[in-house]
């Protein structure tokens, strides 16, 4: 079977969409599938792959992903693929993966960061003039309801549901292949050591309750929101609760928030980093209080590695949360008390040690060779439809 696979960006450093699509592209080889990559970026050669690098090249960022996307589609079209599979939309797909969700739900959530009244309805205004949102709008629209568009891979319940509500595609032509990550394979040695090593470099005390949140875009990942959960738990005393946030640099507005809410001396920021598997052997618990996620990683991550979880009914992972067991939903991520009354439910040691376990016991359905295998059952599907 040949494949072609379409993104446009694969570097891990850009995100958890470039990084499971790396993870599930060596899944694809290890299966015997032949599969030509066309993307913008120039990665290392990898056995077995051949790389297409298609330029985008034009003045601004959003003509550069047209030109990417018009490159392609002429060079996969005459190509004799039996799949097109496309995460980056082109019209050429015969499958397309929207690993962002729909453009149409990311614009409504974004909106839900500013209060209901005038500052919202201005922010809809400029969205509707903002040409890269337009053309990714018609773009999305005309892969989702062309007659003969292509089959669409949900990763999760929640993204499927964006396509019923957004665009009424209909059902025969959706399949949810949940999204997953690689296995944490670290040995119970390595976990302490990196448990004693990450505590002793941030001078946290191992009866410390340790929060990680991992995150690029603070704003929408509710950053600010964890921060005031954690000053009113600070204020009730109990069990000290630290704090570690992952992910860029941030702003100083983003230190002086926590100094306003008296947090600055238990919260630290770590910047971007390349050892969050080693944060979550040293936390007792992510919080990901997210205002919108199709299927994040991070909380998949965590919960591989035995790690109870915090997030919100707007993040497709929730869905593999199991309520009060391995972790918690909130319903709004707006609401401060609810994700403080989550963390105060996990700060008891045999009820944090009670959700560690159960994460672990649901992790082998996460793995991404699962999610590869289940991709390939859709190829071979099409496949034999093309034949008969």
């Amino acid at each position: 079977m040949r494949i072609a696979l379409v993104t446009e960006w694969i570097d891990g450093w850009r995100g958890g969409a470039e990084t499971s699509t790396f993870q599930f592209l060596h899944h694809l080889l290890e299966a015997g599938i032949e599969v030509d990559l066309y993307t913008r970026s120039r990665i290392s050669p990898v056995p077995g792959l051949q790389v297409h690098t298609v330029s985008g090249a034009a003045v601004t960022r959003t003509r550069r992903s047209i030109t990417f996307a018009q490159r392609v589609d002429r060079r996969v079209r005459d190509g004799g693929y039996d799949v097109v599979h496309a995460i980056t939309p082109c019209r050429s797909a015969t499958v397309y993966q929207p690993r962002g969700g729909t453009v149409a739900e990311s614009v409504e959530r974004n909106l839900a960061l500013l209060p209901p009244g005038r500052l919202r309805r201005l922010k809809r205004i400029a969205n509707q003039l903002n040409f890269k949102q337009r053309h990714q709008l018609a773009l999305e629209r005309r892969l989702f309801t062309s007659p003969d568009g292509p089959v669409i891979l949900a990763l999760s319940n929640y993204v499927a549901d964006q396509l019923r509500r957004h665009y009424r595609v209909d059902a025969s032509r959706v399949r949810v292949v949940y999204n997953a990550v690689n296995p944490d394979e670290a040995s119970a040695s390595r976990r302490r050591q990196d448990r004693e090593a990450i505590r002793s470099e941030y001078t946290i005390a191992d009866t410390d309750f340790l929060v990680i949140v991992v995150a690029h875009n603070f704003r929408l990942k509710g950053v600010a929101r964890w921060l005031e959960a954690q000053a009113l738990l600070r204020r009730e005393g109990g069990r000290r609760v630290r704090s570690l946030i992952i992910g860029r640099m941030p702003s100083v507005r983003w230190r002086q928030q926590a100094e306003r809410l008296g947090v600055s001396d238990v919260v630290r920021f770590v910047g971007s980093s390349n050892r969050v598997q080693a944060f979550m052997h040293a936390a007792d618990a992510l919080v990901h209080p997210t205002y919108y996620d199709p299927c994040s990683r991070v909380v998949l991550e965590a919960l591989v590695s035995g790690l109870p979880c915090v997030t919100t009914r707007w993040d497709g992972a929730s869905e593999a949360v199991r309520q009060g067991e391995s972790g918690f939903i909130v319903d709004d991520p707006a609401d401060v008390e609810g994700i403080a009354s989550c963390v105060r439910r996990l700060l008891d040691p045999s009820a944090q040690e009670a959700a560690a376990r159960a994460a672990l016991a649901g992790a082998d359905r996460l793995y991404m060779k699962r999610h590869a295998r289940e991709v390939i059952g859709v190829y071979e599907e099409m496949t034999a439809r093309c034949v008969r």
